[in-house]
């Protein structure tokens, strides 16, 4: 390869070490202050840069955004992967699932909190938590029916089963010092099982008395 050529690769390292770098700074300035009261000055003191040159790497406080959900769907893409080179898909998907939410960070789960909430103020950020929600739900439901083992599952509706599980066990991280998440997993681990052999719990009918 000539000089050149390494120049560029270089270059191009530098510049990613450096988003990660800005990134890394974002993260830790917005649970700290909060997405709404952070500004680009403020994030440029955490990563110890001028505010000029925090710009050349990120045009907004929403470019910086987005480059943390890109940063944490390319994570997401690595385990996706794993799990379609495991023999036992369903298992993989069950067990990803378990190390995501025993490893996932306070501070993560604060932001992920944050930003729902900034979600509904913020239309640049509200639509990029809409597609994120979006791509999340096609891939699971497009996943659940491959797993399922009865004409029975319904695939949409057993994400939404599960997700309420999984948004649950976000807030519980952010705002319990003893969060536990093994009751959490144990059902969302039942609520897979039982929906992809077509047995999830329905609600109960709104003309309905509890316990008639």
């Amino acid at each position: 390869m000539s000089p050149a050529a390494n120049a560029v690769l270089d270059a191009r390292g530098a510049q990613a070490a450096r988003r990660e770098h800005i990134l890394d700074a974002a993260e830790a300035c917005f649970v700290r202050n909060g997405f709404h009261r952070s500004t680009m000055q403020d994030l440029a003191r955490e990563a110890g840069m001028s505010p000029g040159n925090i710009y050349r790497y990120f045009e907004s406080k929403e470019a910086v955004v987005l480059g943390l959900a890109d940063r944490e769907h390319e994570r997401g893409c690595v385990l996706i992967e794993e799990m379609e080179r495991a023999d036992d898909r369903r298992g993989a998907l069950m067990s990803i699932l378990e190390r995501y939410f025993l490893q996932v960070s306070r501070e993560m789960a604060l932001l992920r909190l944050d930003l729902w909430s900034e979600a509904n103020r913020n239309p640049d950020i509200g639509a990029m938590v809409a597609r994120i929600e979006d791509e999340a739900r096609s891939w699971f439901v497009e996943t659940l029916a491959a797993l399922a083992t009865s004409p029975d599952c319904d695939p949409g509706a057993l994400y939404a089963a599960m997700n309420l599980v999984m948004k649950g066990l976000v807030i519980d991280r952010a705002l319990s010092p003893d969060y536990d998440p093994a009751p959490g997993i144990v059902q969302l681990h039942a609520l897979m099982e039982a929906g992809l052999a077509g047995r999830l719990p329905s609600a109960p009918s709104p003309d309905k008395e509890p316990g008639r």
